[in-house]
């Protein structure tokens, strides 16, 4: 049995029994592993190329012209992270030497006349852009891309989960989604103890839409006691479950731990993950009904994970 995949334009296009049965499909892979290969996007591959290219010109670049990229202080949202900065696995309690990784983020393209203070102090921070040609452009038009795609999955969701189509819209109108550019550099010598690529870690949101370098291995996810590899297809995205939506669901679909492994002797790998978080003041309360989590507003919940990863 191969790694789960799903055509979300052919769902998209489907009615009556066979949507159903699409819907019940994509169910129980967020029930059993939270990760899927998801095919059917229909976000433009010249605009893929484009980000592709853009952010690959970018970790081209001398530490120096990267770090005035950085954010301008410590705990800000946003900009260039350099080597020794972060470790995932601290989100989960364990203690690991830095990610053998680099990143550039950003936030959120345009602010919400409504916003609160809290939420411009934290989610709705200016991205220090890098002085790139066409770099902003392109990840702007990835970023909208992906914003869209989010909205169409969120609403496959609800139909695996048999809630109106719509179910979600209201609490994704404005979302405080984030969009991350990783490079992991060439691995030469052995790892430290416990020191991998992005350490073992779960997501935040409701999901995350990544784009994996095609072809190049790394990501792994927890299976049981055992880590199985994740494929990655040319042309597809992988989506997986984020904390956020684990606790929407009452833990009906996991949010799985996953990593991007370190060997001694791999080449440096890319690639671009857009995390999906609903509005700021978006209400998560358990969809059945349970007493399973206590409602938590989106925002400060995002923001207490965020604070727990830093170095």
């Amino acid at each position: 049995m191969g790694f789960p995949s799903f055509d979300l334009a052919a769902f998209e296009m489907t009615t009556g029994q066979a949507r159903d049965a699409a819907a019940a499909e994509l169910d129980q892979i967020c029930r059993n592993t939270g990760f899927l290969v998801l095919e059917g996007h229909s976000v433009s591959p010249d605009l893929i190329a484009a980000v592709w290219q853009a952010t690959a010109t970018f970790f081209r670049q001398d530490a120096a012209v990267k770090q005035a990229a950085a954010p301008p202080f410590q705990g800000y949202p946003y900009g260039y992270l350099g080597p020794d900065t972060e470790a995932l696995a601290r989100s989960k309690g364990e203690d690991t030497p830095p990610d053998l990784k680099e990143s550039f983020n950003g936030g959120p393209l345009s602010v919400p006349a409504h916003a609160s203070q809290e939420a411009l102090d934290f989610c709705y921070q200016p991205t220090p852009w890098p002085d790139l040609p066409g770099f902003r452009v392109a990840w702007e038009a990835y970023y909208a891309a992906m914003e869209d795609l989010a909205v169409r999955i969120m609403r496959a969701f609800a139909a695996a989960l048999k809630l109106p189509v719509d179910h979600f819209d209201p609490l994704i109108a404005h979302p405080i989604s984030a969009l991350r550019a990783l490079h992991y550099p060439a691995t030469v010598d052995v790892p430290l103890e416990r020191q991998q690529r992005a350490g073992a870690h779960t997501d935040y949101g409701s999901l995350t839409i990544l784009l994996p370098q095609a072809g190049r291995q790394g990501l792994q996810v927890m299976q049981g006691e055992s880590w199985v590899d994740v494929p990655a297809p040319e042309g597809a995205f992988v989506i997986n479950i984020g904390d956020l939506m684990a606790r929407w669901t009452a833990n009906r679909w996991v949010s799985t731990l996953h990593r991007v492994v370190a060997k001694p002797g791999q080449p440096a790998r890319q690639s671009l993950a857009f995390f999906h978080q609903p509005d700021w003041d978006a209400q998560i309360v358990p969809l059945d009904g349970s007493e399973t989590y206590p409602p938590v507003r989106s925002g400060p919940y995002l923001m207490q994970k965020f604070q727990a990863t830093g170095t």
